[in-house]
């Protein structure tokens, strides 16, 4: 029993975590016009870095996102000299967000979710049918 808990565990740390991926990919696709941030600049993609949580013993105990990091790539520069955040050569910087590519991760992090509760469900059949074995 005590391995099915921790195999819970396990699943419920990829819940959370893809969930916070698919957080930050909604951000980044909110974000993917936005010229000016209070930090100053265009918005930057958001990444997320996930980490192996382990025992100590080395055993895994799922997954969770470390960190979260702006991508350094290149901006969009884009020639409207009348926009407000033009520069002095009248192009303007745009967030380095490829909205196809937000939804391919997007994509990516949902199967990764569905997998994680198919687990769970998967485990919590499994301990109904023990729990009914064990009454019988």
């Amino acid at each position: 029993m005590q391995e099915l808990f921790r195999r819970l565990d396990i699943a419920a740390s990829g819940l959370t975590a893809h969930r916070q991926w698919m957080d930050l990919i909604a951000g980044n696709i909110a974000n993917a016009q936005t010229t000016r941030t209070p930090e100053g600049g265009p918005f930057r993609r958001q990444l997320a870095v996930f980490m192996e949580m382990q025992d100590e013993r080395g055993e895994g105990l799922g997954v969770k996102v470390a960190k979260v990091i702006p991508d350094d790539s290149a901006l969009k520069r884009v020639y409207q000299p009348e926009h407000p955040d033009a520069d002095a050569q009248g192009y303007v910087s745009y967030p380095n967000v490829d909205v196809v590519m937000e939804m391919v991760d997007l994509i990516a992090a949902s199967r990764a979710y569905e997998a994680n509760a198919t687990v769970i469900e998967a485990a919590k059949n499994v301990a109904q049918r023990t729990i009914a074995i064990l009454q019988a």
